[in-house]
């Protein structure tokens, strides 16, 4: 590679106490940008420095002196409390039970008989606020005897999560809370305009504003001994107050509860089928959030800046799948890449002019200390994200946290060196271009769009033992060869045709999940619409639960087209003969070792007329079943692997009735992926793994050849 491309499309993070390190590290990795972090500052000894400048900018916190000043303006959350049995005509609700206080204080100061609502949850019913209550930090209700009971509550976020976050994983001292203020209410609106337009001209040097987000924190609740209690990346209760549900009501012609928000106590997180009065409120909050955005954006802009957004923090209200987020006229947005599926959440952005992901691990104390293994994270993320890299890249990468903890390990440093050098070369390769897609495939959830590459995700990509045998589709998908869309149910019933541009669909999660349906299920031009579908030559993947909603005489709503269906005690009556194994089947045919399938299902059983691929013990693990025209595969689960992504990427195929299409830019050995891009002339072949791989290398028209592979190694080839 020449030495122009050894250079550019990396930021690193700097501080005041490693001027001359930031340097070095700047010319080592080939840097062209540098940022600050939270707890660091920008030193002006670097403003000269022959690099782009970003400077972090906190749209809700950092000015408590604003914050103290205007305490009624402090942004809000609703908390539901524990539930608690009334053991006779009253009952006693504490509401900071199990919250810290550092984190939140309780919200009176509003009308509570009509912001907050006390729920017997054994009816389901709200209690008239004529029967309970409030005094001395708790409720009393006047109950029914072993009725349970909770209570919704508004408390003010008195410590911002992100930074209480920050200063627990750090092990901070010695420093002053930050307070969330909310910028959508009037006073602190017109006031944060003021400060940004101060922030900039007090900045001359800055280029690039990163906001850390806009406007409202998604669900991060601690404990009383700050650990955290709970989390949802994509969560709402974090962005109320009567001053914006008032605006709701206003909009949509209906009152607002706090049991919109509240769900039952499970906060409305992505595994719920949301209401239509959450819809309601999310789409709300997006078109609220857009315009105040975009006003910030268009300061940042006069001033003569570029606006990025990070992609996490208070970023709700501001999905980037979704229409409104094009309107905000963002430059950039950057995101913590954790994973393909993170990669693919960031570089599939539209309407931004580049995208940028902060790899792992971030340069804090729990990675970086003595002991610590921060190359072996760091090549974990590496191979992870590049193989969504291939198919969709990000135009920069980068690293958060502090720089003077990665300095203390040198083959760190140096093992950063050969990535930052390996992207530039993979982006060149492949900027511009599509790449070879074998098939069509949507995934198809109550979100759609909306929840697009983070399906199943909790807290960014963390593991879940109840999801990664879930995860893992949608992991494997980030990197492999196929046109991948989201699609909702909402989106079928809107659209007959949209079917129609489908090669196969695949349905993923637990029964009664958003991910799988639930409900949905029970609409006649939904199943219809399906079954239609993989009739007349469709293609559908199931795993775990598909269709899982009883209804009808089926646990699985989609059991005639799938072969299987799901025992539950009721079909128990009937005798099951069809468990015989059929090991050579097309989508098994490069399992060297027995296949895996995470968590799997139990009490799943085969139809008639269905081939067993795997069953173990008399359950169901893999199943493959004509319907019509079409083809199904059932699936117990599929934790993400090179080899399990092989197995997919066969089952797809199979359903597709494309079976001939697989010696199409293909790897005999599942370590070693080919990815295309016929309108740049180039293909590469990959080694996804850190040890030498051999593999039969197959391109277009039956051609063919063996290839050797270092570890780790990409090859790049003309067409």
């Amino acid at each position: 590679m020449d030495e122009l491309r050894k250079t550019g499309r990396v930021t690193i993070p700097t501080d005041l106490d490693v001027v001359p390190e930031t340097l070095e590290i700047l010319k080592k990795w080939g840097a062209d940008a540098i940022r600050d972090c939270d707890g660091t500052d920008f030193p002006q000894q670097l403003k000269d420095a022959d690099a782009k400048i970003y400077s972090t900018y906190y749209t809700t916190r950092k000015d408590n002196a604003w914050a103290k000043a205007n305490p009624d303006e402090v942004q809000q959350c609703y908390i539901m409390t524990g539930f608690y049995t009334a053991p006779g005509n009253t009952v006693t609700i504490p509401l900071m039970k199990g919250i810290s206080p550092e984190l939140m204080q309780v919200n009176t100061n509003d009308d509570i008989t009509r912001w907050w609502e006390v729920m017997d949850r054994t009816t389901g019913q709200p209690v008239p606020p004529e029967q309970w209550s409030y005094a001395d930090g708790s409720v009393t209700v006047q109950a029914v005897p072993f009725h349970e009971y909770t209570v919704s509550f508004l408390a003010y976020l008195i410590w911002d999560p992100v930074h209480m976050y920050n200063a627990t994983t750090n092990g901070w001292t010695n420093f002053e809370h930050q307070i969330t203020f909310d910028v959508r209410q009037p006073k602190t609106h017109k006031y944060s305009m003021e400060r940004l337009r101060k922030f900039i001209a007090e900045h001359p040097y800055v280029n690039v504003i990163r906001y850390t987000t806009f406007f409202h924190q998604f669900t991060l609740i601690f404990d009383e001994l700050k650990r955290e209690k709970f989390v949802d990346w994509y969560g709402y209760s974090a962005s109320v107050s009567p001053y914006i549900l008032n605006q709701f009501e206003q909009e949509v012609g209906y009152k607002f509860r706090p049991e919109y928000i509240i769900d039952q106590g499970y906060y409305n997180n992505q595994y719920r089928v949301p209401s239509k009065e959450f819809r309601d409120f999310q789409a709300f909050q997006r078109r609220e959030v857009a315009k105040l955005a975009k006003e910030m954006v268009d300061i940042t802009h006069a001033c003569g800046c570029e606006a990025m957004m990070f992609l996490g923090d208070h970023w709700i209200g501001t999905e980037p799948f979704m229409p409104e987020f094009k309107t905000i006229g963002l430059d950039a947005v950057v995101g913590s890449v954790g994973n393909g599926s993170t990669l693919r959440l960031i570089s599939d952005i539209e309407g931004v002019k580049y995208t940028e992901g902060r790899f792992l691990p971030y340069f804090f104390p729990d990675t970086f200390h003595e002991g610590g293994d921060p190359v072996r994270e760091a090549k974990e993320n590496w191979v992870t994200a590049r193989r969504a890299i291939l198919r969709k890249p990000i135009d920069r990468i980068g690293y958060g946290g502090y720089l003077k903890l990665a300095l203390q390990f040198p083959e760190f440093v140096d093992y950063v060196e050969s990535v930052c050098n390996e992207f530039r070369e993979l982006y060149e390769n492949i900027k511009g271009t599509t790449p070879y897609c074998v098939k069509r495939v949507a995934v198809l959830n109550c979100w759609g769009k909306m929840r697009a590459w983070g399906c199943h995700m909790v807290h960014h990509a963390l593991y879940y033992k109840q999801n990664y045998s879930y995860a893992g589709v949608i992991e494997m998908l980030s990197g492999a060869p196929f046109d991948v869309k989201f699609i909702s149910f909402e989106d079928i019933k809107n659209d007959p045709h949209l079917l129609d541009s489908l090669d196969v669909i695949i349905n993923v999660g637990d029964a009664d999940t958003a991910h799988t349906g639930g409900i949905w299920w029970e609409d006649p031009e939904i199943s219809s619409a399906i079954r239609k579908f993989v009739w007349n030559g469709g293609g559908f993947i199931g795993v775990g639960e598909p269709s899982g909603h009883p209804y009808q005489g089926h646990i699985l709503q989609l059991a005639s087209v799938l072969g299987v269906e799901e025992e539950n005690g009721f079909t128990l009556n009937y005798d099951k003969y069809n468990w015989e194994e059929h090991p050579d089947h097309f989508i098994l045919q490069d399992a060297d070792q027995p296949v895996d399938f995470g968590e799997g299902k139990k009490n799943i059983y085969a139809l008639e007329g269905t081939e067993v691929l795997v069953q173990r013990n008399k359950e169901v693990q893999m199943a493959a079943h004509d319907f019509g025209k079409g083809r199904a595969v059932y699936i117990s689960g599929v934790p993400y692997s090179f080899a399990n992504s092989r197995t997919l990427y066969r089952a797809i195929l199979w359903s597709a009735h494309s079976e001939e299409e697989l010696h199409t830019w293909f790897s005999s050995n599942y370590n070693v992926e080919v990815h295309a891009y016929v309108k740049n002339g180039k293909y590469c072949v990959v080694n996804n793994t850190y040890e030498p791989q051999d593999t039969t290398v197959y391109t277009t028209g039956g051609s063919s050849f063996a290839l050797h592979l270092d570890a780790n190694e990409i090859k790049w080839y003309e067409i």
